[in-house]
């Protein structure tokens, strides 16, 4: 199986809170600082996927993919060093401010440009937007069905059956391919590099795209280009006032915090 696993590097999320922090007039987040960004923790398990497909069909290749800065060559060595045989890195200025569907019209092509694949896999969100609809994006701009929060996966003849986390159980589906299918953590442990095979993966060739690699014009990229305008990004204000209800007894008290839930008319 030719397999492509999109990944992401994101901000931290175990940062402290008092290291998090905003640009509001520039509606960005603030790296904080000595805090290196990490690999989105959702993407190991479809790394972790892909990887068992792929042996589990006795051959095959895994393109791991990430777009980003530089820096996410690192999410990209990750994957290498799990076992994935190529890195891609689609990196260009032209990429600041664009938006999730930006971004999965740009993986899409990288994906076209590739060349031949049998299966799209990804994390089930990215864990600083945790909006989850990049995978879609991906399927839409592809033309191929896409199946979402896989807690298990395999080769069903020239199918994939794959059981899905739902709200309230599992279920059951099975899908034609290719196909595009972003991996839920309940999926299990991805496996852990070993320091050989880390060393290996520093050494390989990560091959960078821009946009203009990408057959994607000024009008494509870019923050003033996006689908979903970013109105504002912020902290938000969590603001708690509490007051003691006085009384001689339990009885008095009650009555009073009757009165005041009255007078409030919230009752």
């Amino acid at each position: 199986m030719n397999i492509i696993v999109c990944v992401k590097q994101i901000p931290d999320p175990e940062t402290p809170a008092s290291s998090f922090k905003v640009d509001e007039a520039a509606k960005k987040v603030i790296p904080a600082q000595g805090v290196a960004p990490v690999v989105n923790p959702y993407d190991p398990q479809a790394t972790e996927a892909a990887l068992r497909l792929r042996d589990a069909a006795g051959g095959g290749k895994v393109t791991v993919v990430s777009l980003g800065a530089d820096s996410a060559r690192d999410a990209i060595k990750h994957a290498l060093a799990m076992g994935c045989d190529e890195g891609v890195l689609l990196s260009d200025p032209a990429f600041d401010g664009m938006d999730n569907f930006q971004t999965a019209t740009a993986l899409a092509k990288a994906i076209q440009n590739i060349g031949e694949y049998d299966l799209v896999l990804t994390g089930r969100a990215a864990a600083d937007w945790d909006m989850g609809v990049v995978p879609f994006g991906i399927a839409q701009e592809l033309g191929i069905p896409c199946v979402t929060v896989a807690k298990a996966i395999e080769k069903d003849g020239d199918a994939l059956a794959v059981e899905r986390v739902l709200d309230d159980g599992f279920q059951k589906v099975k899908t034609p391919l290719p196909a595009v299918v972003s991996v839920s953590n309940e999926f299990g442990e991805p496996r852990y590099p070993q320091l050989r095979q880390i060393m290996m993966a520093a050494k390989k060739t990560v091959q960078v795209l821009g946009a203009g690699d990408l057959g994607l014009g000024a009008d494509d990229t870019g923050e003033a280009n996006r689908l979903l305008p970013l109105e504002a990004l912020y902290i938000p204000k969590i603001e708690s006032n509490v007051e003691i209800i006085e009384g001689e007894s339990p009885e008095e008290k009650a009555a009073n915090l009757v009165k005041k839930l009255r007078e409030a008319k919230l009752i």
